[in-house]
C-alpha cells in the first residue's frame, strides 16, 4: 500500500502542491504558537540583582485560575523575621533581605541619573548582592546616600559632595558617602532610612522584606534547599533556584509570561479554524482529481477501507515532506513575532524564547491527524460507493448534492448567528472577539452548504439567461451549474477571505472607535503630567499644581492589576481585571458616567465598579468585595460608586487608601489637571514643573485619538500573517481546479472552441466565482458586524477605514482572475491530442 502511495505522489506532484503549501503554513504556524505558548510557560528572565544568590526566597506572584495561574505584577512581600529564620537553617553562609524603592539622582542641571526607578533605592545592608560591591568611602548613615561611580559621573558629584535624590517621592539633598564600581547598585542609604522611606515601618508593607537571597555552602545545595523548604512549609512562600531567580527579581516578568499564554491561546482559535479549512480544501481538490484513478481501484477489486488507506497514505507522504520545512518556518516566525512584542513592550526583553523539540512534535502530529480527518472524509463517499457508478461519475459531479452536508452547514451558519450576538450581552474586547469566530463558522457552514446553493442558484441563473446570449457566457454558466462541487469549492474559498478580513478589521477598529468615543467623552482634564524617570509623581506636586489660578482640578491617577473570584452557575471563576487608582478629587478630571452612588466617597477601602462588571457579580452600592491585589494582597472593599464607561476606563476603580502600599513604586503615576486653557495658566504650570525635576508634560485635545494600543498592532500582525496564509491557500487551491481542468479544455478545443473563446468563458467563470464569493463574504459578515456596532456605537454598522471593503473585494478578485486565467492560458500551449493523450 505504501509503494503504491508514493507511485501515486510521484505521478501527481503538481496536484498536490495546494495541499503542501497549506501544510506547510499550516504547521509553521502551530509551531510559532506553540513555542510562544511553552516560553510563556517554562521561560525565565535571566536573573541580574541575585545572579551571585544561590537560593532566593520570595513571596508567591500568582493566584490559581481556573485553568493556569493568574500572574500578580505588583511586588509582593515577605515577613522580615524570615531573614533571621532563615540564616539559621544548616547549610545557610548568609541570608541578605532585599528591599526596592522608587530612588533616582538628580544632577545639577536636573538630568536624572539612576537604573530602574522604581526600585533603584536599597538598604546599605545589601551590598554584598551587587556584581562588584568594591566601594569607595564609607557607610552612609543619616542623610548620606551611596551611589555608583556611573551615576555620580553623570550627576557630576564626588564623595563627600551634596547631591539631590528623589526617594519615595521626597526630594532631598544628601551627602555622597561613598561611591560604587557597580553600575547595578542603584541608591543605597542607610539600613534605617531605606526601611522608612520604602513604608516598611509602618502601613500595609510593614516590618517586611521583597526577597531573601540566600548563599549556601559549596556542594550542600540539594540539602540547603530542602531544609529552607521545610523550614517554610505552609508558610506560602517560594523558593527559586537556577534560572526561575529572575521571576524572584523581577514579578513583571511572570506577568508577561502569562501574557505569552494568553496570546497563544487566543490565536490559537482562529488559526486552527483557518488552517483546517484551507487543508481540507486542498485535500478536497486534490482528491476530486483523482476520482477516476479510485473508480478504477474500485472496479478491479479494491475495498472501501484499502482506497481510504490509499489515498490517506498518500495525503500523509505530502503531508510530512511539506511540514518539515514548515517546522523550521515556525521557529524563524516564533522569533519575529518575539522581537515584535519586545518592540512593543509586551514583554521584556530579558525573556527569551523557550526552543524545545515540543512544539514541533505537537505542530506535527496535529498536522498529520488534520490531514487524516481530512483525507478519509473527503474520499468516503468515493469509497464506498459500488465500482460501475464510480467510473460513471469519474467525469462528472453528483447531480444533486448532499443533503445532509447542506443541512450540516445551515445549522452551523445558524449556530454562528447565534454566537455573533455576543456583543450585545457582553462590551468588552472578549464579546468582540467573537465576531470574527462568528464570520469564520459562518464561512465553514457555507463551504459546507455551498454546492447545494450554488446549484440552485445557477440554475436560476441558467433559465434567466436572454436569448442571443454569447456562447462563453453560456457555457459558464452551464459549467457552474453542472459542476457544483468545484464552482462551491472556488467561492467558499474566497469567501472566508472575505469574511475574515473584514470581522477581524472591523472587530478590532470599532472596538478602538468605542473606547475613544468614551475617554473623549469622560476625559475633563486638559494637561497629563508624568515622572517616568522618577517612578511616579513625587509628594507635593498636586497641591503645588492645585495652588496655580486657572487650575479648576488636578488629580492623581495610577494603573495596577487585581484578582476577583467569583462563582458563576456554581463553578468557581477567576479573573484579572486592568484597576484605575483614583482618589475623591477624581469627578474634577473624570466623567465615568456614574450611575449610582459618588467617585467622590472614593477613600479607604473602597471601589467602584463598572456596570458590566457589576451586573455579572450582582454587586451594588453599599455591597463588599474580596479582591486579590497585585501584589497578592487579599482585602475587602465596599462598592461606592457604578459608571458606565468601563470600556474606556476599565471595569474596576480603586481607592488611592486602598492601593497604596501594594504597588510597585509610587501610586500615583500621573497626574491629570483640568485648566481654563489660557497660556498663563499653562505658563505658571511649566514654571512649576521647572523647579521639579524629573517631570513631564503632555497635552491632549478633546477629542484627540488616544495613541494605538500594542495588543491592535499584534492583531494587525496577526492578520497579515493569517491572511497570507489565506490567500496562498486559495490561490493554490484556485490553480489546482483549473489545472484539472485541462482535458475539459482540451475537449471544448476539439469541439471547434478557439483558445480566445476558451479564455472568454474561463474569465466569466472568474468573474461569476468573484462575484459569488464577494457577494456571500458581504452577506456572512453583515449580521455580525451590525451586531457589533449595535453593542459597541449603538448603530448597526462597525467603524473603521472604508477602503478595507473595497480593497478586500479588489484583491479577492485579482485572486480569482489570476488563479483561474493563467494556469488556462499555461494549458492551452499544448495541443488537445497532447493534453488527451496524458492520464
Amino acid at each position: 500500500m505504501f509503494q503504491l502511495a508514493l507511485r501515486m505522489v510521484r505521478r501527481r506532484v503538481s496536484s498536490l502542491v495546494a495541499v503542501a503549501c497549506a501544510v506547510l503554513g499550516g504547521a509553521a504556524m502551530i509551531t510559532a504558537t506553540g513555542i510562544l505558548a511553552e516560553s510563556g510557560l517554562r521561560s525565565h528572565v535571566t536573573a541580574d540583582r541575585f545572579a551571585d544568590a544561590d537560593l532566593v526566597v520570595s513571596a508567591r506572584q500568582s493566584v490559581d485560575g481556573p485553568d493556569l495561574p493568574l500572574a500578580l505584577p505588583e511586588r509582593g512581600t515577605v515577613p522580615a523575621d524570615v531573614v533571621d529564620r532563615l540564616a539559621q537553617v544548616p547549610g545557610v553562609v548568609s541570608a541578605t533581605g532585599d528591599i526596592g524603592f522608587p530612588a533616582a539622582v538628580v544632577s545639577a542641571d536636573g538630568r536624572i541619573a539612576s537604573g530602574d526607578p522604581r526600585t533603584a533605592g536599597h538598604p546599605w545592608s545589601t551590598l554584598g548582592l551587587v556584581d562588584d560591591s568594591t566601594v569607595d568611602g564609607r557607610a552612609p548613615s543619616g542623610d548620606e546616600v551611596v551611589i555608583s561611580r556611573s551615576a555620580a559621573s553623570r550627576a557630576g558629584v564626588t564623595v563627600g559632595d551634596s547631591v539631590t535624590v528623589v526617594a519615595a517621592g521626597q526630594q532631598r539633598t544628601y551627602r555622597l558617602s561613598a561611591v560604587v564600581r557597580s553600575d547595578d547598585a542603584g541608591v543605597l542609604f542607610a539600613d534605617d532610612v531605606a526601611q522608612r522611606l520604602a513604608g516598611r515601618v509602618s502601613g500595609p508593607r510593614a516590618e517586611t522584606v521583597d526577597a531573601v537571597a540566600l548563599s549556601v555552602e559549596a556542594g550542600s545545595e540539594q540539602a540547603t534547599t530542602r531544609a529552607v523548604e521545610d523550614e517554610l512549609a505552609g508558610s506560602g512562600l517560594v523558593v527559586s533556584t537556577g534560572a526561575s531567580r529572575g521571576d524572584a527579581e523581577l514579578p513583571g516578568s511572570a506577568a508577561s509570561r502569562s501574557m505569552l499564554v494568553v496570546l497563544a491561546a487566543s490565536l490559537a482559535g482562529v488559526i486552527a479554524c483557518v488552517i483546517g479549512f484551507i487543508v481540507a480544501g486542498a485535500l478536497s481538490t486534490s482528491i476530486r482529481g483523482q476520482r477516476q484513478e479510485l473508480a478504477l481501484l474500485r472496479a478491479v477489486g479494491a475495498t472501501p477501507r484499502q482506497v481510504r488507506r490509499l489515498v490517506s497514505t498518500e495525503a500523509t507522504v505530502v503531508a510530512a515532506v511539506a511540514a518539515v520545512p514548515g517546522l523550521a518556518l515556525g521557529h524563524l516566525l516564533a522569533q519575529r513575532f518575539h522581537a515584535f512584542l519586545v518592540d512593543l513592550g509586551i514583554i521584556p526583553a530579558g525573556l527569551p524564547l523557550t526552543i524545545s523539540p515540543l512544539p514541533a512534535v505537537a505542530a506535527l502530529a496535529l498536522m498529520l491527524g488534520v490531514v487524516q480527518v481530512s483525507t478519509r472524509a473527503s474520499v468516503w463517499r468515493t469509497s464506498r460507493m459500488a465500482a460501475t457508478e464510480a467510473v460513471a461519475e469519474a467525469r462528472s459531479e453528483p447531480r444533486t448534492p448532499s443533503l445532509i452536508r447542506h443541512r450540516s452547514g445551515l445549522l452551523l451558519i445558524v449556530a454562528a448567528l447565534t454566537l455573533s450576538v455576543t456583543p450585545l450581552l457582553s462590551r468588552s474586547a472578549l464579546g468582540a472577539a467573537t465576531t470574527s469566530m462568528a464570520g469564520i463558522l459562518a464561512a465553514i457552514g457555507l463551504a459546507l452548504s455551498g454546492p447545494m446553493l450554488v446549484s440552485r442558484f445557477s440554475a436560476v441563473l441558467a433559465r434567466r439567461l436572454p436569448t442571443g446570449v454569447s456562447a462563453p457566457w453560456w457555457l459558464a454558466v452551464s459549467n457552474t451549474h453542472g459542476y457544483p462541487l468545484r464552482v462551491a469549492g472556488a467561492v467558499t474559498t474566497l469567501t472566508m477571505a472575505v469574511v475574515f478580513t473584514l470581522t477581524y478589521a472591523y472587530a478590532q477598529t470599532t472596538v478602538m472607535s468605542a473606547q475613544d468615543r468614551e475617554v473623549t467623552a469622560g476625559t475633563r482634564s486638559d494637561v497629563m503630567i508624568a515622572a517616568p524617570a522618577l517612578g511616579g509623581v513625587p509628594d507635593g506636586t498636586v497641591e503645588a499644581i492645585r495652588r496655580i489660578p486657572g487650575v479648576r482640578a488636578a488629580a492623581p491617577v495610577g494603573a495596577t492589576t487585581a484578582v476577583w473570584s467569583s462563582r458563576v452557575l456554581g463553578s468557581e471563576e477567576v479573573e484579572a481585571l486592568a484597576v484605575q487608582v483614583l482618589d475623591p478629587a477624581a469627578p474634577g478630571i473624570r466623567d465615568l458616567e456614574v450611575q449610582d452612588g459618588s467617585l467622590e466617597d472614593l477613600s479607604g477601602h473602597t471601589v467602584a465598579l463598572g456596570e458590566d462588571v457589576a451586573r455579572d457579580r450582582n454587586a451594588r452600592i453599599g455591597s463588599s468585595v474580596a479582591l486579590t491585589l497585585g501584589d497578592g494582597a487579599r482585602v475587602k472593599a465596599r462598592v461606592v460608586a457604578i459608571y458606565g464607561r468601563g470600556l474606556g476606563f476599565g471595569p474596576l476603580v480603586v481607592s488611592r487608601d486602598l492601593a497604596s502600599g501594594h504597588v510597585t513604586g509610587l501610586v500615583d503615576q500621573r497626574l491629570e489637571v483640568r485648566t481654563d486653557g489660557t497660556a498663563r495658566t499653562r505658563a505658571a504650570i511649566d514654571d512649576v514643573l521647572a523647579t521639579r525635576p524629573g517631570l513631564v508634560q503632555s497635552t491632549e485635545a478633546k477629542g484627540q485619538q488616544r495613541s494605538v494600543p500594542a495588543e491592535v498592532w499584534i492583531n494587525v500582525a496577526t492578520l497579515a500573517v493569517l491572511m497570507g496564509y489565506l490567500l496562498l491557500g486559495i490561490a493554490n487551491k484556485l490553480v489546482a481546479t483549473t489545472v484539472q481542468r485541462r482535458h475539459e479544455i482540451a475537449t471544448l478545443r476539439l469541439n471547434g472552441m478557439t483558445p480566445k473563446q476558451v479564455l472568454a468563458m474561463m474569465r466569466r467563470e472568474a468573474g461569476l466565482v468573484a462575484t459569488a464569493a464577494v457577494a456571500a463574504g458581504l452577506a456572512v459578515s453583515a449580521v455580525p458586524l451590525a451586531l457589533l456596532g449595535v453593542g459597541f456605537l449603538e448603530r448597526p454598522l462597525p467603524d473603521g477605514p472604508w477602503w478595507v471593503v473595497p480593497g478586500t473585494v479588489v484583491l479577492v478578485t485579482a485572486i480569482a482572475y489570476a488563479s483561474i486565467v493563467v494556469p488556462t492560458r499555461r494549458a492551452l500551449r499544448f495541443s488537445p491530442a497532447e493534453v488527451l493523450s496524458q492520464r
